[in-house]
């Protein structure tokens, strides 16, 4: 299932690749630079997603206003932290509280020895220790998985398919003239396609790439702490705490750093979401979990209470 999830990944951005490679190659035909559209493309992409990358931690934590807290101040949360990182053999990374009502949680920086753990003040009030434990596992699943390094990635290329539709479009426009009509009326239509469905494009396949991350952090965490059904709980937990009126805390630029998509709703939720649905990640994780210990897989109803859901005995085959 992991080597799925990565292959699927590498697949999205082999795409997201060829898209730049061809934004460039047009881009430098119609200015008359050839290859060296191309190049450049490809320079830049990397720059940005370096300084991307390098500033992740900071950017994330002050965008949070988040705070960074000691085992005397925080020992429930820095205990568990301590123990899910020695369990999957990582270093102790920072841990920190973010004071807002809702519940949720979300772990940051370039590498695991750069690493932070942040939860909501609302998460440390809503989940017992277990259902926390199997959070920080999927947090720190994150890091392990280096899913901060590919969103960074994943993130600028989109931003730079964007930036360069619109440059190619805004030359197709008031470059008319130095070219003969039938070339000018060809690259304004090409222009015109690239502006409207490159951003589009990049944008699905980003998000696509952003469920995925979040899948495999499920299925490592669930590994890592051996609490694939806590998880599942927390998760639904976690659904009707962001669905609340009056949690509508959220930094919507970093809306894919949470384990629970901060607070958006109806359809703009379905068509352009950072995660998975809660029902598609618990029915996942009940299926690891028979196929773990066969045991009981819990038959979810979305906005049930956990510790009244309705259980069934599957028999493991």
């Amino acid at each position: 299932m992991k080597a799925a999830y990565r292959l699927r990944t590498l697949s999205i951005f082999v795409i997201l690749t060829l898209f730049m490679m061809l934004i460039g190659f047009v881009i430098g035909w119609f200015f008359g630079y050839g290859l060296y559209g191309l190049v450049l493309m490809l320079a830049v992409s990397v720059l940005i997603s370096f300084f991307s990358y390098w500033f992740s931690k900071q950017s994330a934590l002050r965008a949070n206003r988040v705070h960074l807290v000691t085992r005397e101040e925080e020992p429930r949360l820095y205990g568990i932290v301590e123990k899910v990182a020695k369990e999957a053999g990582l270093p102790m990374p920072e841990v920190g509280v973010c004071e807002a009502p809702m519940p949720n949680a979300f772990a940051t920086g370039r590498n695991p020895k750069n690493a932070a753990v942040v939860a909501t003040r609302g998460i440390l009030r809503a989940l017992n220790d277990d259902e926390l434990e199997a959070v920080i596992g999927h947090e720190l699943s994150h890091v392990k998985n280096r899913d901060i390094l590919v969103m960074s990635v994943a993130s600028c290329m989109v931003a730079i398919l964007t930036y360069a539709a619109r440059m190619l479009f805004y030359g197709a426009v008031f470059s008319g003239g130095d070219r003969d009509n039938r070339n000018s009326a060809l690259m304004l239509v090409v222009a015109a396609v690239c502006v409207i469905f490159v951003p589009i494009a990049g944008l699905i396949l980003q998000l696509a790439v952003s469920r995925n991350r979040e899948y495999l952090a499920d299925e490592t965490g669930a590994r890592i702490t051996h609490k694939p059904r806590e998880l599942a709980s927390a998760l639904m937990k976690l659904e009707r705490g962001c669905s609340s009126p009056n949690n509508d805390y959220s930094d919507t630029a970093h809306a894919n750093m949470w384990i629970s998509e901060p607070c958006r709703k109806g359809f703009a939720r379905n068509l352009f979401s950072t995660h998975p649905s809660t029902q598609d990640r618990v029915e996942k994780l009940e299926k690891l979990a028979a196929a773990m210990d066969g045991g009981r897989v819990r038959e979810y109803t979305p906005g049930e209470d956990s510790s009244k859901s309705v259980m069934k005995t599957m028999t493991s085959r």
